[in-house]
């Protein structure tokens, strides 16, 4: 069973930021490593992930450049900035406190039903 895509579209740019900070990258690599990440159940389109590479690029998150590939095309690639560090930062620290919240809204009697 494949996970919503609604539930994950608004951590788009977290989990690129994240990958990013292991180290540069480029799309498809990118791409192929949140399908693995996932068991295949969850992969960026390749516009929302192109799309989300302009939006990081131009609030300054990440910056990117063409490789030297000796054989092949060439690829484009990314790299975190200090600023994307921040960002990223502050991304998982929101998502600490959703998830928290969220779990409590939906489990309001704990795992078993029972009142706290």
């Amino acid at each position: 069973m494949s996970i919503a895509s609604d539930l994950i579209r608004g951590h788009t740019d977290t989990i690129i930021l994240g990958l990013l900070a292991v180290g540069d990258s480029y799309g498809y690599r990118i791409n192929k490593a949140i399908r693995t990440a996932t068991d295949g159940e969850y992969e960026l389109k390749e516009a929302t992930l192109y799309t989300a590479f302009r939006r990081l690029e131009d609030a300054g998150c990440i910056r990117s450049y063409w490789g030297d590939e000796e054989s092949g095309a060439r690829r484009r690639y990314y790299a975190i900035t200090d600023r994307g560090r921040e960002v990223y930062r502050q991304s998982l620290l929101e998502w600490e406190r959703a998830n928290r919240l969220i779990d409590k809204l939906i489990r309001p009697f704990g795992e078993n039903g029972e009142g706290k």
